[in-house]
């Protein structure tokens, strides 16, 4: 049973909780109705100011996650994995929890009705009542969560999220942030009774506030350890991420609000504190964990380009779809894509460990539309290249490319980077070998006939002379007569007979498999008979005209259980669902295999990296859509 005011009141309406702020906005429209000034209106202040503390957790927690910018100053040097994030899924209680708190006070204090926008003496008092009565108060409630009952029934919920971010800091239960109302609320009543209040106090205290919390729970260390060697007094005014991150490794020190000089009086103070400061910013950007394994990723198109991590969070940790809700933020977006143009240069966006061995997510600043574009193939090819040198000088051992990376006519699936540096210690990786498995292996072992569109891609002929192999009959798909017989030709001469050229659609009119490793439309699709289901390696995947039929996602694989840290999903796929090319890096990275995968696929490699992917714990995922 869950402890008293441990709950939220409102934790059953979920998500629709937000319907409560339409309660302050319906508010204001109705002042406005009634002629009153909306200078005067508290409701719109209020709202306004849960409007900017919300882009303000948000903004530090993007900040967090720009691994690009900070990855080197991570105090905390893990991921945030989906476990975290659904904890704190609901962080912002708090806020609409003060929200109301202050809509009550309005009602009963009418000193608030009318004040000034300024207010000399309101920062002076704040200031000191903050310092006299909020952080020694802070610093003996939090010493009083840590006791044994109160820390199991209420605060052991704020020290479950092993990564300390900027959501993290209003994770916790009711009672809590109950309490923390109230500190934050002691300087802001005070000023206004002793008359020292104002408009402007009211939203620089708690914006202030919201800041310096979203600083200690960023888990990235900003502040230079030179600015206390200049100033020893200044470390006993303001906390710095690292000294609140020793609370949460080392409880039992570090208890303050802001100031580490309620810590240093109550004998509670952390003796490495200070080192541990100096350390992070001297070791920065030294003893760099290199990864193992690269995946070399790129942006889809605008709309994608916000599920990043570093875009948000909550987001990225569920598979993409157009969010109406983010539209606005398109030209947003869109600048975006014109600095990643302008500075061109490949960046970190994700990790995880698997086996001990770190994984990072490179993205090539790109957008899916450019590669098909005759003109950009030169500079995409370069900035490729760049990111596989670069992962060559820092040690990284496989380095797999993500689908349009390794387009036939960009790149010839990879093997141009290692034809032009032989001598490439990073082994580079196109992961198309999984690929086929997982698409092979999803063809019921009855099926004696299939259709192949992109028959002649890398993909298209590896699945062909595989099938044919097992006796299956494959139509191919293509106006080549030429590229046909090449590939009927590798096939043995009992099998040739298995592999039949196609021109037309209609060809496939009476086949109820069909391999799509080239886009259709609503029209060709027609050409299928009902009960018709559609494989697909196509990037981006076919749309679903047809409702008598079947549709097989992209070609997928579930990491293996004991990832870590892994916290965002990739692109449309589900938590911990990889796409099959990522896969096969992954796999090509733990069996330490010495050879480059580019180029056109071996055949012969099917079965055994499926069997080494199993062996792994990776599971087959058939996304099958109706």
């Amino acid at each position: 049973m869950a402890a008293p005011l441990s709950a939220w009141p409102w934790e059953i309406l979920g998500i629709y909780k937000y319907v409560l702020y339409g309660l302050f906005a319906g508010k204001v429209v109705y002042s406005r109705y009634q002629g009153e000034s909306l200078k005067d209106c508290w409701f719109l202040h209020i709202f306004l100011l849960c409007t900017l503390r919300v882009f303000m957790y948000q903004g530090w927690t993007c900040y967090s996650n720009m691994l690009f910018f900070t990855r080197n100053r991570l105090i905390v040097k893990k991921g945030v994995d989906f476990k975290q994030i659904d904890k704190e899924w609901h962080w912002d209680n708090f806020i609409l929890l003060q929200a109301m708190v202050a809509t009550l006070v309005m009602y009963m204090f009418p000193i608030f009705e009318t004040m000034p926008l300024w207010n000399k003496r309101g920062i002076t008092s704040a200031i000191a009542l903050h310092i006299a009565i909020s952080e020694p108060l802070y610093y003996s409630m939090h010493k009083w969560f840590h006791g044994d009952y109160l820390f199991n029934s209420y605060h052991s919920l704020h020290h479950s999220s092993p990564v300390p971010q900027a959501y993290t800091a209003g994770h916790g239960t009711f009672l809590e942030q109950l309490l923390l109302t109230i500190l934050i609320g002691i300087p802001v009543m005070g000023s206004f009774l002793i008359g020292c209040g104002s408009l402007s106090l009211i939203y620089g205290y708690i914006l202030i506030f919201d800041l310096l919390r979203c600083l200690g729970h960023s888990n990235v260390e900003i502040i230079p350890h030179q600015i206390f060697e200049a100033i020893p007094f200044l470390r006993y005014v303001v906390y710095t991420p690292t000294y609140h991150s020793l609370h949460h490794a080392e409880m039992g020190t570090n208890y303050c609000l802001f100031m580490p000089l309620f810590d240093a009086l109550g004998n509670t103070l952390n003796k490495k504190s200070w080192e541990t400061h100096k350390r992070n910013r001297v070791e920065s950007g030294k003893h760099v964990r290199i990864p193992d394994f690269v995946f070399l990723a790129h942006v889809v198109d605008m709309s994608s380009a916000m599920h990043p991590p570093f875009c948000n969070r909550n987001v990225a940790a569920l598979p993409y779809y157009t969010r109406l809700y983010l539209m606005p933020f398109l030209p947003l977006s869109f600048l975006a894509m014109l600095i990643m143009w302008a500075k061109s240069k490949t960046f970190l966006y994700s990790f995880y460990e698997l086996r001990d061995r770190l994984h990072q997510s490179w993205i090539v600043p790109r957008f899916g539309f450019q590669y098909f574009l005759p003109f950009a193939a030169k500079g995409i090819n370069q900035k490729i290249e760049e990111a596989i040198l670069r992962a060559n000088r820092l040690g990284v051992k496989v380095i797999s490319l993500a689908a349009l990376n390794k387009n036939e006519s960009l790149n010839g699936g990879g093997r141009l980077f290692v034809d032009k540096h032989p001598d490439l210690k990073v082994r580079v990786v196109h992961g198309n070998t999984l690929t086929a498995a997982v698409i092979l292996n999803e063809i019921p072992e009855d099926v004696t006939e299939v259709f192949l569109t992109g028959a002649t891609s890398k993909l298209g002929r590896a699945i062909a002379l595989y099938l044919c192999r097992k006796g299956v009959r494959v139509l191919m798909l293509t106006q080549s007569t030429e590229r046909f017989r090449k590939i009927q030709k590798e096939a043995q001469a009992d099998h040739q007979k298995y592999l039949v050229q196609v021109t037309k659609y209609q060809a496939a009119q009476h086949c109820k498999t069909w391999i799509v490793g080239k886009w259709i439309t609503a029209r060709e699709q027609r050409f299928a008979p009902s009960g018709t289901h559609f494989h697909q390696f196509v990037v981006p995947p076919v749309l679903q005209f047809r409702r008598d039929c079947t549709y097989c996602d992209l070609a997928a694989m579930k990491l293996p259980e004991d990832v870590e840290g892994l916290g965002s999903c990739e692109y449309t796929m589900g938590r911990g669902v990889v796409h099959a090319c990522h896969a096969g890096g992954v796999v090509h990275s733990l069996e330490g295999w010495t050879h480059h995968e580019v180029g056109a696929l071996d055949v012969d490699m099917i079965d055994v990296v499926w069997k080494a992917a199993l062996k792994h714990g990776f599971k087959p995922v058939s996304n099958i859509i109706i």
